[in-house]
């Protein structure tokens, strides 16, 4: 039987951990151990037929970190060569009677995409199809891609997975305290992107223990229209005797993994910290329990790399701004590839209220396809709404849906059967809601009856395709009634019988209805209200309009969909103030910050905070600009990053906007012959054997924008470099950051001989693997849960060191 019509009617156990027992059996600080599939192959063998005789159905290969970045390509194929052999070994070796399978590991590159890191999301994928090919190549059941915590770099591995095999793919995320992704996705987001671009399974592994995880997955439960899949740690770790030991027993873990079988989970296993006594004890709890059937969900959502619109009851809001249609100073932003401009014109949008973005770049005399792709990064580096797709070039099409993190509306399809052919390949492969225009080879029909037969030939011809109806939406075409004053009652007909009789989503472009008349507000607000009582889900509209927010507002109240009508009595104060779309470049609301520069760096607009810098800089003292304009704008969004309402993409595109203030400060200073203050110096490395480096990267990057004198040791740094490091530099701060739990014993290890040849110095470690309770342990000074709080305990502890007279460096200010 082959994996995917295993999966159909049947619970699926996986195995457990790997790496606690590789440390268990002699892993030492450093060694990676994934080169034990050819230096242990016995051992690595012996572990996974203890899994399969304990009753795991698939047997990961021990391939976690097998990629291009860690090995040569000639050691890669090698490694991956024996890893497969193994797990086929143990599989022959094993009289277990369930069914076996054997899935390529893939974990995360340890890299962050740009544009927050320096890897390019193409180069990502190829990454990943280099691993992926050598898996089938060697006979790979499935893929399991795990433990992925950015949205984008799982879009790249499931991309290269689905691109390079036609193997079953699983995914599953590795999600923090708050249910979120440390980019900042929520289950239904990544629920969202993973079905749009075909996944088998989705689900969520490491970080926590199965308690901890129950909220991520009833909430993947809710949404998931394929099976969900779960792998929890045994808890949380700590350190006894000089070894990592979990706080949940096998007994406790089963209880509650089988639990979840019961509310719905079907592929279940282990991650850090369990055994195969683990799953030993829960496929023997659940041995009589029937799967639960899953069932399709039928959602209409969107998402972006951070949440899910889903299309229902409540209307959907999505900005037209971004186009250049009648909008002269729009074009002339393309012409001049303003992106500054546009950017403003997304943030302006979110700030009045929309839920998704339109985004439309088409001239004849610009290359749309670079400039979608571009417009659409940039966006979503400065925003976190869905983005709506709007270009009739199909190339660019491809580029821009290709690159979205997320899953995005596709604007437009028709009935025309070039434009199927075209549309729909691709709204296939990468996923999408697909706005469906009512109109074919002979045009618009005049009534609603020939508009709802071209959506019922959409629909029969994207089932062909495998796109289902839920995404879908019809565009039932809002004409001008100055031409034809029956033309809104067709399309409004239209729109309700598409609702009722298909069951489908619908949008509409609201304003085109008033073309050619006085007072257009007045036609657009009342149309949209009465296309909203037929049913519409979504419109395209301009946020600026004060009778078209009046309208949404105001149905959304009398509807029941607004509660205790909270939402109307907040905005209907600012209703009388909201003005027409203005006409300058800059947006309106500035006064919601303290100034341009803090405005700059709080949306992240990098090129702008340095321009406004450099101004600022012929009027205000250098150090100035930093303590009363760039520090307290960090601050904001530290502190909303602290709270969660801002997520790690915009904490990084801030602190980018800010490094740019601060280039052209240095330039200032130097320029005056001046010398620029720093706080401590502050030396920072992933320890050795661990090639993860986002964590530290982003710490650093903060501490820098913060004063300090960072010192950057790398990734996988030997504990001698960082020792001699820190002595040469007196170095009074330390940052040490872990991923695996194989790695935890060399950051210990750092720890133990800095104490001795440093005494002076405070340590701060971080990583997903470690807790309070562990960093205290290993003799860390402080545990940071993310960049944030290591930048506060930087600042209290040079704080510290000024007010005992010592200098960044640890020696006295006199000296």
């Amino acid at each position: 039987m082959n994996f995917s019509a295993y999966l159909k009617k049947n619970i699926v156990y996986l195995d457990g951990g790997m790496g606690t027992l590789l440390q268990e059996r002699g892993l030492t600080v450093g060694e990676r151990p994934e080169r034990w599939n050819l230096t242990h192959a016995e051992t690595i063998t012996e572990i996974h037929k203890a899994y399969f005789d304990a009753g795991s159905n698939v047997v990961c290969t021990n391939t976690f970190g097998a990629n291009a970045l860690k090995f040569s390509e000639t050691e890669l194929e090698e490694i991956i060569k024996a890893a497969f052999e193994n797990a086929k070994t143990a599989r022959a070796q094993s009289i277990a009677p369930q069914e076996k399978f054997v899935a390529l590991d893939i974990g995360p590159s340890g890299k962050l995409l740009r544009p927050y890191g320096d890897l390019d999301f193409e180069d990502a994928v190829a990454l990943f199809a280099k691993t992926v090919r050598l898996g089938v190549k060697y006979g790979a059941d499935l893929i399991l891609i795990e433990t992925m915590n950015d949205s984008y770099e799982t879009k790249a591995a499931l991309l290269a997975a689905k691109e390079n095999c036609d193997l079953p793919v699983l995914v599953s995320n590795a999600y923090g305290e708050d249910g979120k992704l440390m980019t900042g996705a929520t289950p239904a987001a990544m629920v969202a992107m993973l079905e749009g671009l075909g996944v088998d399974a989705l689900g969520a592994n490491c970080s926590l223990g199965p308690k901890q995880l129950r909220g991520v997955v009833e909430e993947l439960l809710e949404n998931a229209s394929v099976p969900v899949l779960l792998k929890p740690n045994a808890g949380l770790p700590r350190s006894v005797d000089g070894k990592t030991v979990f706080d949940v027993t096998a007994e406790e873990f089963s209880d509650e993994v089988a639990a979840l079988i019961q509310k719905g989970v079907r592929v279940v296993g282990g991650c850090c910290g369990t055994t195969p006594e683990y799953i030993r004890m829960l496929a023997e709890k659940a041995k009589e329990y029937t799967p639960v059937p899953v069932l399709d969900k039928n959602i209409t959502v969107v998402s972006s790399y951070t949440h899910a619109v889903k299309f229902g009851d409540s209307p959907v809001l999505i900005g037209e701004r971004i186009n250049p249609t009648g909008k002269k100073r729009f074009k002339q932003a393309l012409k001049e590839n303003d992106i500054n401009y546009i950017l403003s014109e997304g943030v302006e949008q979110q700030e009045r209220g929309v839920h998704v973005l339109d985004v439309n770049v088409g001239l004849p005399e610009i290359d749309e396809p670079e400039m979608l792709k571009t417009v659409v990064c940039e966006l979503q580096a400065v925003i976190d709404l869905p983005l709506q797709i709007d270009t009739s070039d199909i190339a660019a099409m491809e580029i821009a849906l290709r690159r979205y993190n997320g899953k995005a509306v596709v604007n437009s399809v028709n009935g025309k059967k070039e434009s199927m052919e075209a549309v729909f390949p691709l709204a296939k492969k990468y996923g999408g809601v697909v706005v469906a225009l009512t109109l074919d080879e002979n045009g618009i029909p005049e009534n609603a009856g020939g508009r709802v037969e071209i959506a019922e030939k959409i629909l029969k011809t994207a089932e062909r395709y495998g796109i289902e109806k839920k995404n879908i939406v019809f565009d039932t075409l809002a004409m001008t009634i100055s031409a034809d004053t029956s033309a809104a009652t067709a399309t409004l007909t239209a729109l309700k019988r598409i609702k009722n009789e298909l069951g489908c989503r619908t949008s509409l472009g609201v304003s085109n209805v008033s073309f050619g008349l006085p007072n257009r507000d007045a036609v657009n607000s009342t149309f949209f209200a009465l296309a909203l009582e037929n049913g519409l889900s979504a419109a395209i509209m301009n946020p600026y309009s004060a009778d078209m927010m009046k309208t949404y507002y105001t149905y959304k109240a009398l509807k029941g969909l607004d509660e205790n009508c909270s939402e109307y009595i907040e905005k209907a104060a600012s209703f009388a103030a909201v003005v027409s779309a203005p006409i300058t470049i800059e947006p309106t609301n500035a006064e919601a910050f303290k100034s341009e520069l803090q405005r700059a760096v709080i949306k992240g607009f990098k090129e702008k905070a340095g321009a406004i810098t450099k101004e600022l800089l012929n009027s205000v003292p250098p150090l100035e600009i930093v303590n009363q304009e760039i520090i307290p704008a960090l601050n904001v969004v530290g502190e909303g990053f602290e709270k969660k309402t801002v997520y790690l993409p915009q904490l990084l595109m801030s602190a980018e906007a800010a490094k740019s203030a601060f280039e052209e400060i240095k330039s200032a200073v130097a320029g005056e012959g001046s010398k620029s203050v720093q706080k401590a110096t502050f030396v920072i490395a992933t320890v050795q054997g661990d090639i993860h480096d986002i964590g530290k990267n982003i710490v650093k990057l903060l501490l820098e924008n913060y004063g300090f004198d960072v010192v950057d040791l790398g990734k996988d740094v030997p504990i001698e470099r960082i020792v001699e490091t820190v002595v040469e530099r007196r170095a009074p701060l330390v940052g040490l950051s872990a991923l695996m739990t194989t790695t935890v014993p060399a950051m210990e290890e750092t720890i133990k001989r800095l104490r001795i040849a440093a005494p002076w110095s405070k340590i701060v470690v971080g990583g997903a693997v470690l807790t309070q309770e562990y960093a205290d342990k290993i003799g860390a000074d402080k545990y940071a849960k993310d960049a944030m709080e290591t930048v506060r305990f930087a600042e209290r502890a040079f704080g510290k060191f000024s007010r005992k007279g010592l200098s960044p460096q640890g020696n006295k200010l006199d000296e």
